[in-house]
């Protein structure tokens, strides 16, 4: 399952953010470190294809595919060093996928700023560096580990590298790394190495005035994807009947939720896609990455299915839904049957043969 965590500074909006996106009652309040514990919510991508499918291939059900997010204690400046909830913190977030870090731009008396001042670069600036800081402890501990090992010649190269980008500066994920030396720090899950999506939490005006990052800002993030988007508002929409929720969007001048928009980037983000398996029992969405072959897949359906994987007949969800069913595609000629090395498309209806 994809995972994304929540992180950044305390009182920037991550515990409302969640709330809205998991409609999951968590604790709000104004100081830091609410959320001690980790919370957990699974959210459902939207997709509005998986409904049509289930009725065009006569299933009892369907389910959406899902992400989990992560909403985990704010996030201070010293956390490497033990501030805070220091690295307990930190350790939370290390397993997930990628990483939503919301910067608060937003303005309110009644919400203190942990450095008493709205500041968006100089945030992302500090939560990096504390990112940084950790993964350059982490890349220590394991260097004092590796080099009594003098067989390890070419993994002591690839954490030296490591180290010497960390301390000047650089996040893991900029330092240019082939797939060979990935693979060699993949299992530290340096927090560095992950994708970043910026979520910058504006006020509901800020939000009705189009509010856009400036260069400053954007050059704090590395140029990262980001989204701009009123937690709170995001919130009451989450609260409300689509009725209702049609009525706000229009007045605040949007199409549609941001919550959506953030499920979208990440989804961008991660060169991600959507493919689906359907039967008389249910239509069901599933992830994988771009360019993944049919054969590795489908293990997201089932894992043995990737060892036991003899064929699979594919049809685009467009076309199948112009034939109205299986047994019309079979009988129009539309089906194709590929084998383990054929490369998953958008919107795949797959049917696999173990």
């Amino acid at each position: 399952m994809l995972s994304i965590g929540i992180a950044g500074l305390p009182n920037v909006g991550k515990s409302t953010l969640f709330k809205a996106l998991t409609k999951k009652q968590v604790e709000i309040s104004n100081y830091p470190f609410t959320t001690i514990e980790p919370n957990v919510g699974v959210v459902a991508v939207p997709d509005e294809r998986v409904g049509p499918l289930s009725k065009v291939a006569g299933s009892a059900k369907f389910a959406p595919t899902v992400i989990e997010f992560i909403d985990v204690a704010g996030l201070v400046k010293g956390a490497a060093a033990g501030e805070g909830l220091g690295n307990k913190f930190l350790a939370h977030i290390r397993e997930v996928d990628a990483i939503a870090e919301v910067v608060r731009v937003f303005e309110d008396q009644n919400v203190t700023h942990v450095h008493n001042k709205i500041d968006p670069d100089n945030d992302i600036e500090i939560v990096n560096t504390e990112l940084m800081l950790a993964d350059l402890e982490t890349i220590n501990k394991h260097i004092e580990k590796t080099k009594k090992d003098p067989r390890a010649k070419a993994e002591m190269a690839v954490l030296e590298k490591v180290k010497s980008g960390l301390e000047s500066g650089f996040m893991v994920k900029d330092l240019g790394l082939d797939e060979e030396e990935d693979e060699i720090i993949k299992d530290l899950n340096l927090l560095t190495s992950k994708k970043i999506i910026f979520v910058f939490n504006v006020s509901e005006q800020q939000l009705k005035e189009n509010w856009q990052p400036s260069l400053e800002i954007i050059s704090a993030t590395n140029r990262g994807d980001y989204v701009v988007m009123a937690a709170t508002v995001e919130l009451l929409l989450s609260e409300s009947t689509p009725e209702e929720q049609k009525i706000y969007l229009d007045e605040i001048g949007l199409k549609e939720n941001r919550l959506d928009s953030l499920i979208k980037t990440a989804y961008k983000t991660l060169d991600l896609m959507t493919f689906f398996t359907a039967n008389e029992n249910e239509a069901r969405a599933w992830t994988a990455k771009r360019g993944t072959p049919i054969g590795h897949a489908v293990s997201t359906v089932h894992t043995d299915f990737e060892k036991r994987f003899i064929r699979a007949e594919v049809i685009n969800w467009s076309e199948f839904k112009m034939y109205g069913s299986w047994a019309g595609a079979r009988q129009a000629g539309k089906l194709r049957t590929v084998g383990r090395e054929y490369i998953v498309q958008e919107g795949d209806v797959v049917e696999v043969k173990i």
